[in-house]
């Protein structure tokens, strides 16, 4: 159990909020299927060109805009290959999130959270908590699927959205530049995450910490001891 009588409270998505097989089986697998087709689509769209070039570099691949432009099927490779080595590419991460939108918008994908996690966040809310999300995912990725889940629109819980644009999730400069674009001290903030790594780095900012311990879950890792918890039952403010 977490006794937290802080302000704010920072959430992982990813084997915190859903589980990691939501995440690998059904968005990655999505946007694999659909990446090709969607840069072959938007072969003209000037965004999309530009992250597909950087996500091609980030896979080894020197390719520029008309070339994609000609024929998109190398870089919709170097795609597929950054999602199969699960590299958290910024560029990446904001082309997941547009293919994300039409399969969210569709119907078709319907994120999964905990059966805690609704209930959570309407408590936290009433109670004045300011509830971010930090995930390794775009932020308008993480709109998405905070705006499409089996329990609703969660998104009126939430006041704010941070992803790989702040800053690495492992590194502790990131956890200080969330703080402070709240306002608030880092030890008024409790971040709660899966990976010790980057509860580690939460902590050295001098944030609380708490370890999600949900089913399918990896090792956690890292360095230093964070409270487990396997339900956000057992955060108490």
């Amino acid at each position: 159990m977490v006794i937290f009588d802080g302000r704010a409270i920072l959430l992982d998505v990813e084997g915190t909020t859903s589980s990691i097989s939501f995440v690998y089986d059904v968005l990655f697998e999505y946007a694999k299927q659909h990446v090709a087709a969607f840069l072959a689509e938007h072969r003209e769209d000037a965004e999309v060109l530009q992250l597909a070039v950087s996500l091609a570099k980030s896979a080894g691949a020197t390719l520029t805009v008309d070339e994609i432009a000609a024929d998109p099927t190398r870089a919709s490779l170097a795609a597929v290959e950054l999602m199969n080595r699960d590299i958290k590419d910024t560029s990446l991460k904001a082309l997941q999130g547009m293919i994300w939108r039409q399969g969210f918008e569709s119907g078709e994908i319907i994120a999964h959270v905990y059966d805690d996690v609704p209930p959570a966040l309407a408590r936290w809310c009433d109670a004045g908590v300011d509830v971010r999300i930090y995930s390794s995912g775009s932020i308008e990725a993480q709109r998405l699927f905070f705006g499409h889940t089996a329990s609703g629109d969660l998104t009126t819980c939430l006041q704010g959205h941070y992803d790989t644009t702040t800053g690495p999730k492992r590194e502790q400069a990131s956890y200080e530049k969330i703080a402070a674009d709240i306002g608030i001290a880092p030890r008024q903030i409790l971040f709660v995450s899966d990976v010790g790594e980057e509860l580690d780095a939460a902590r050295s900012a001098g944030m609380a910490t708490a370890l999600a311990v949900r089913p399918g879950n990896r090792p956690a890792g890292g360095l230093l001891d964070h409270e487990p918890i396997e339900s956000f039952d057992e955060i108490v403010i």
